[in-house]
């Protein structure tokens, strides 16, 4: 399993090394102009200001569009990407933030210390042996009361977690929101809140897209 999910780690890194210009160029207008894309964004940046506040990590953030959507509505972020090329673009285009290369499975925070995580699009690239341990992470350096953010293709089959798909840069799977939720329970993330879009919406592949806030239980 270790041995798969590090070769999945390179593959993705190197699909994304090699797109990353094009992808910059084109996935933050189209993350911005397309208002259903970036409706859950303000709502998550205000659940973790009435949660008190603090930094969080943008998970898989490519070229740091979400980063710095986040911080323009007063949430203190830093991006995270398996790419170094596409690190590269982040810092290049926002000097101001924080940008690591990294992996989700081992983020560079401290247990219990972050107000949020984002995951936009990018657990899609993670196989569905793979989602616990994600999930265990993100669980990890959430404080009490931090919230999640995953934003992912969906897949509404009543029997499984996800089914692979024909993604343009490297394998990917779309993924049962209800599941999800529930591995994210198991995990100790309660589903606050979550938005479908309808697949007439996507016109490249006529995928349901699903948007979903979690929230790190409380210490009793």
């Amino acid at each position: 399993m270790l041995l798969l999910m590090t070769d999945l780690l390179a593959t993705t890194q190197a699909a994304y090394d090699a797109v990353a210009a094009n992808y910059a160029r084109d996935v933050p207008e189209r993350y911005h102009s397309t208002p259903l894309a970036h409706a859950m964004t303000p709502l998550f940046a205000e659940l973790v200001i009435a949660g008190g506040g603090g930094l969080v990590a943008d998970a898989g953030c490519g070229p740091g569009h979400v980063t710095a959507h986040l911080a323009t509505l007063g949430v203190p972020a830093f991006g995270v990407d398996v790419s170094p090329e596409m690190i590269a673009l982040a810092r290049k285009a926002h000097p101001d933030l924080r940008f690591e290369v990294g992996a989700m499975t081992a983020l560079p925070a401290a247990d219990g210390t972050l107000a949020g995580v984002v995951a936009n699009y990018s657990i899609i690239h993670t196989p569905p042996e793979g989602l616990p341990e994600t999930f265990a992470e993100f669980h990890r350096v959430l404080a009490p009361g931090g919230h999640l953010l995953l934003g992912f293709q969906a897949d509404d089959h009543a029997t499984r977690v996800g089914e692979p798909f024909d993604h343009s840069v490297t394998p990917a799977h779309r993924y049962s929101p209800d599941r999800i939720v529930a591995l994210l329970g198991d995990t100790g993330l309660t589903e606050v809140a979550r938005l479908i879009i309808a697949p007439s919406e996507d016109t490249k592949r006529g995928f349901p897209q699903a948007y979903l806030i979690a929230r790190s239980r409380l210490i009793p």
